[in-house]
């Protein structure tokens, strides 16, 4: 870990990058909101794409300044106390070190193409409430509160930005809020991360409790992780209705944090919300699933490596939580034939690899993953909505085909991101999910290892055969449109598809950031897994070494690429070769097929069990007897009723008229108060 106290320089660059985008929002609400006076579309774009383009730049030079002969140092700025009382002060800070450099690097990057990519993608909204600049602004206001969540230097500022992607994905979710499935849409993903944010705080209440119990009350990481130790092994009971068992306190918190990660990053039971959210516009699809929100629980466990390090109990969770929904998810996706739910079941999955990595103690792989995921998939999700720009909004599969001949540029790059995410070499996903898998493998300390590194190639099976099934089925073939509808297939503008081009290089050549080591002494190149390096001092654990040779490590690997092989091979065979087999498996094992196509009827079970009795308790209980019969029929009507019947039957009998009774009154009021004042 960076000693709290050594490597850490004073700046006040850092600010400028969530600021920024900040700026641009601020602005364009005003003139929406106050002024009503929208901007040109030649100025929204000016404005949103260049602050965005400038943080980038920014944290460009801000991770330059990170690199040294001397390794990794840490930056700080200090804006101001935000809160202070006793010997207890929170800053508004933001803390740069290696983590939080790459994923400033990804956010402002990948985001950076998704908005030049939405200026073609939103070309044809010309709604009557400006949605285009509107659009512009919640993607600004997105941007800022991620680099937030992933610059600030303690939990308050992280939850800051934590709420925020939630807020802004709610906005953009439910962006053609005319649409009643949107709203529901949008509502739904802000309703399930308040779940999950709950546990998050709970998290932060725990730990500070337990930091200022030892004299140590800070929400600071570095000094956190100073003072973990103290409290790293103290047991606490929890309250007796939760059974009163005693639980060892670093367990605990973690996996407070862990639920809020499961709502964040869609993990089991939380993953409801993201498939749903494929309900916005499909810029928003690929910021939300691919560098940013769905990415901040795998990056809030990392930030946390040496809580999760002493907590062993937790990362079992952690890592079997994410093995499960990596599996889970993929056998959903193989059913699917929305072009986009395939890609948010996929993120699902890919989010799962993520954890099982952080779970086995390989934060450097889950790192990894994260970012040549977000590249791949940021691709795909573009891609896609590249298709679906040519078929004229149409999303679903089952009207596609063939259309390599219409659109073969979009083709080529599609395909790009369906070899990087089924792991095949030498493109970005086979070095990132090939160290995963070796993690699970090595990982000897979590119960079931070898169960969790099976499931992770299993799924390896089948990310590659639904990637190859959706690319089959979308470009080759026999086109499933009519002769008219395809000739109006056609691709997408030039400011659509140049993102797509930026984006495949980066699939291709971004794994070589952390090229393994056993690839690298065959080549001659020492320490050439680079950003594992340039990571390891601020991880837990440092420079994780599986502890495995290099001869059983190319066995793994060759394993793993047998299994995306594989995947290929058996979509190539039922959707090209075969393309009829896949109907007649579909009638003879028509239930096992409608359980995986109906998503395992997850959704209808959560609905019969949470939403309908919260419905009607809302309904029935807090608003028709609480509410409405209670306090508006009791309380409120009920006091007005009774001053009504009060001065209808007996006030009124008072007021007679009669100026000799009210002067006999007031004399005999008069008399009454001195007698009792002189008594």
């Amino acid at each position: 870990m960076v000693d709290a106290a050594a490597g850490v320089t004073e700046t006040s660059l850092l600010r400028w990058i969530p600021f920024l985008p900040l700026g641009a929002a601020a602005i364009h609400g005003v003139l929406l909101g106050l002024v009503r006076r929208p901007l040109s579309r030649r100025g929204t774009i000016f404005l949103s794409c260049g602050a965005v383009l400038a943080s980038f730049l920014i944290s460009l030079f801000a991770f330059a300044e990170l690199l040294g002969p001397e390794g990794p140092r840490v930056r700080v700025d200090n804006l101001y106390t935000w809160i202070g009382a006793g010997n207890f002060s929170a800053e508004a800070s933001f803390l740069l070190d290696p983590i939080s450099a790459v994923m400033i690097l990804v956010v402002t990057f990948v985001g950076f193409l998704i908005h030049v990519y939405s200026i073609g993608y939103m070309d044809d909204d010309h709604r009557d409430d400006t949605g285009f600049q509107r659009f512009f602004c919640y993607l600004n206001l997105f941007t800022f509160s991620m680099l937030m969540l992933v610059l600030g230097d303690n939990l308050l500022v992280m939850f800051l930005g934590w709420e925020g992607v939630g807020l802004c994905s709610y906005l953009l979710i439910g962006f053609w809020y005319s649409d009643r499935w949107n709203a529901y849409c949008g509502m739904k993903a802000f309703v399930v991360n308040r779940i999950g944010d709950f546990g998050f705080l709970v998290g932060i209440f725990v730990l500070f409790w337990a930091l200022a119990d030892v004299g140590k009350p800070t929400v600071a990481f570095r000094e956190i992780a100073a003072a973990f130790p103290q409290i790293a092994d103290r047991m606490v009971t929890l309250p007796a209705w939760l059974g009163g068992a005693e639980w060892k306190l670093a367990t605990l918190v973690g996996l407070c944090f862990f639920l809020g990660a499961c709502g964040k990053s869609a993990q089991i039971p939380l993953y409801v919300w993201l498939p749903d959210a494929m309900a916005g516009p499909t810029p928003v699809s690929a910021l939300i699933h691919a560098a940013t929100m769905v990415t901040a629980g795998v990056y809030m466990v990392c930030r946390l490596s040496f809580l999760y390090a002493a907590a062993p109990g937790a990362s079992a969770v952690i890592a079997w939580t994410g093995a499960i929904t990596a599996l889970f998810a993929a056998t959903i996706a193989i059913t699917q034939t929305d072009i986009k739910k395939i890609l948010a079941y996929s993120t699902v999955s890919q989010l799962g690899y993520m954890f099982l990595a952080a779970g086995c103690g390989g934060y450097a792989a889950a790192l990894f993953h994260l970012a040549t995921h977000a590249f791949f998939k940021a691709l795909l999700f573009l891609g896609a909505g590249a298709v679906i720009l040519a078929m004229h909004h149409e999303q679903d599969t089952d009207k596609m085909g063939g259309l390599a001949r219409a659109i073969p540029r979009t083709r080529w790059v599609f395909l790009v991101g369906v070899i990087a995410i089924s792991g095949l070499p030498p493109f970005a996903g086979f070095f990132s999910k090939d160290e995963i898998l070796l993690t699970a493998f090595a990982a000897h300390s979590v119960p079931g290892n070898t169960w969790l590194y099976g499931i992770g190639v299993v799924t390896a099976v089948l990310t590659s055969l639904y990637m190859f099934r959706l690319y089959f089925r979308t470009f080759h073939g026999a086109t499933r449109l009519s002769p008219e509808n395809f000739r109006r297939v056609h691709e997408p503008s030039e400011t659509v598809r140049y993102p797509l081009y930026v984006l495949a290089v980066f699939s291709l050549f971004a794994g070589f950031a952390g090229f393994p080591q056993v690839y690298g002494d065959w080549l001659g190149i020492p320490d050439s897994n680079s950003l594992a390096h340039f990571l390891a001092p601020v991880l837990a654990g440092g420079l994780h070494d599986p502890g495995v040779s290099h001869g059983e490590e190319l066995r793994l690997a060759l394993l793993a690429l047998g299994a995306a092989t594989a995947g290929l091979v058996v979509a190539w065979w039922f959707y090209l070769r075969s393309p009829d087999l896949p109907g007649r498996i579909m009638q003879s094992f028509h239930a096992f097929w409608l359980l995986l196509h109906e998503k395992y009827f997850v959704d209808e079970i959560y609905d019969a069990l949470f939403v309908r009795p919260t419905v009607w308790i809302s309904d029935r209980v807090l608003f028709r007897s609480i509410d409405a019969g209670l306090i508006d029929g009791v309380a409120v009507n009920g006091t007005a009723r009774g001053v009504q019947a009060l001065a209808a039957r007996g006030l009124k009998y008072v007021h007679s008229g009669l100026t000799q009774s009210y002067l006999f009154l007031m004399i005999l009021g008069t008399v009454a108060i001195v007698g009792w004042l002189l008594r």
